[in-house]
């Protein structure tokens, strides 16, 4: 079980890029919060003042240093003023939420991780992969219709689906890296 639970506390290797705002996709020369840059790439974004979104659609490729999640749509949700204004002072952040779908694939530092959909609560910094989610890292891999991961618990939970005789899985291959012989 010890390889399973840092298997997938290895998967918040996502908080760096999900604790930033769109509005720190900026320029090299903008100044730095000591974070690299975030950058977004898509066919069309559209900005939603109004929901306090931004909306990114067709090829979506958002990368911060060796991070990236690719997908068909992303929506990033930010605080209002109002929001922000209620936040205790010592907590700065400008992300609400944040959702991929189509073919969303994470990648960083060799792990992978794929689902039909991606929530991102950063309130309560939790991570849902939706649908034929997979998450690898080697040769090791785990399945399941869900998978949950809370980022500063330490805690994962993977669920199957509804579909009759659907199972989640695990595949681990002692002596992979990272664990112990």
């Amino acid at each position: 079980m010890k390889p399973l639970l840092r298997f997938f506390c290895r998967i918040v290797f996502l908080s760096p890029f999900l604790a930033a705002s769109p509005g720190l996709a900026a320029p090299a020369s903008a100044p730095s919060s000591g974070k690299p840059p975030i950058h977004i790439e898509a066919d069309r974004m559209v900005s939603m003042k109004n929901d306090n979104a931004v909306l990114f659609s067709g090829n979506v490729d958002a990368r911060q240093g060796q991070m990236v999640i690719r997908a068909a749509e992303m929506t990033v949700y930010y605080l209002s003023n109002e929001e922000k204004a209620k936040l205790p002072q010592s907590e700065e952040r400008s992300l609400k939420k944040l959702f991929a779908s189509g073919n969303v694939e994470i990648q960083n530092d060799g792990m992978t991780g794929t689902g039909d959909k991606m929530e991102y609560y950063e309130a309560e910094r939790k991570m849902i992969l939706i649908g034929n989610s997979k998450v690898w890292q080697d040769n090791n891999l785990v399945t399941g219709h869900t998978v949950v991961v809370f980022l500063d618990q330490g805690k994962s939970i993977v669920e199957r689906g509804e579909k009759k005789g659907e199972r989640v899985k695990a595949f681990f291959y002692p002596g992979g890296e990272g664990q112990d012989k």
